[in-house]
């Protein structure tokens, strides 16, 4: 199968699947046809799918990944203020690592809104409906120790294989949600997800993981402060484990903002370090 084949299998099995989204034919613009394939994936419950339609979609997301360019950490560069730190813009589900951080909601399940840009939806688009499958049986057994209302609570991570991801794990976390105003305890919440997911990284012996900005899209977290408290966390953590396996911490940023705010904090402001953080 060519990818096109690949993308119209899928979203033909997922329309069979699920009738009341059969209505839809299959674009013949490649994007359009991917997307409307993801949009079916985020609206998906859990459940099994057949090995066909697994090894399918391995190869049809594994290819879209490589597409999009796969970046190696061990590319990357670190900070000049610090050697166990690196800064990187970009796409934390083309990243290969060890680990990398989604910023979960409490039900563990990802995103279930149609082509949202959050880390959630996208992580979970791209490892493949495995994912979803895997974190729900994780859920299920939550929910039997403690009780069918059972959600994750805030800064008690999990982890899971990172399946067609190019990183070996994705580490689940969910963040404070700001509201209606900025308090002591979402500091305190937000420093919890950082420590814990740095503590739930080293016990699977990983080497290196990679945060996205937690909790500063819809969870409201203030950018400015958020980053403040996870490079003190970080850095806290790495100085009083010297001899955890987990070396390496990559502070994942897509906007701009995010950009310029890390480096400040963590980038002595001269333009060759700015110029390696933008991949220059």
């Amino acid at each position: 199968m060519n990818q096109k084949e690949r993308i119209t299998y899928l979203i033909q099995y997922l329309e069979q699947e699920m009738p009341e989204y059969s209505g839809f034919d299959v674009p013949e613009d490649a994007k359009e046809a991917f997307d409307l394939f993801r949009a079916l994936c985020n609206v998906r419950i859990p459940g099994p799918v057949s090995e066909e339609f697994l090894k399918v979609q391995d190869a049809a997301l594994q290819e879209e990944t490589r597409e999009k360019g796969i970046t190696d950490v061990k590319d990357l560069e670190p900070v000049s203020s610090d050697a166990r730190l690196v800064l990187w813009q970009g796409d934390i589900s083309t990243l290969r690592c060890d680990a990398i951080v989604n910023a979960a909601n409490s039900q563990m399940l990802g995103c279930f809104q149609p082509l949202h840009n959050c880390i959630d939806n996208v992580e979970n688009t791209y490892a493949g409906v495995q994912l979803r499958n895997f974190m729900n049986a994780q859920m299920k057994k939550k929910r039997k120790a403690y009780g069918e209302g059972y959600e994750q609570p805030t800064a008690i991570p999990m982890i899971s294989p990172a399946f067609n991801l190019p990183a070996e794990y994705i580490v689940h976390v969910v963040g404070p949600i700001v509201f209606p105003y900025l308090r002591e305890e979402h500091r305190d919440q937000l420093a919890a997800c950082y420590r814990n997911s740095l503590d739930l990284a080293a016990e699977h012996g990983c080497r290196n993981i990679a945060f996205c900005c937690i909790s500063t899209g819809v969870f409201m977290f203030p950018q400015d402060k958020a980053a403040k408290i996870a490079v003190k966390t970080v850095k806290e953590w790495l100085d009083a484990h010297p001899d955890s396996c987990l070396k390496k911490v990559i502070f994942n940023v897509f906007k701009d903002s995010d950009l310029r705010i890390y480096q400040k904090l963590l980038v002595a402001s001269d333009s060759r370090g700015f110029k390696k953080i933008m991949g220059r």
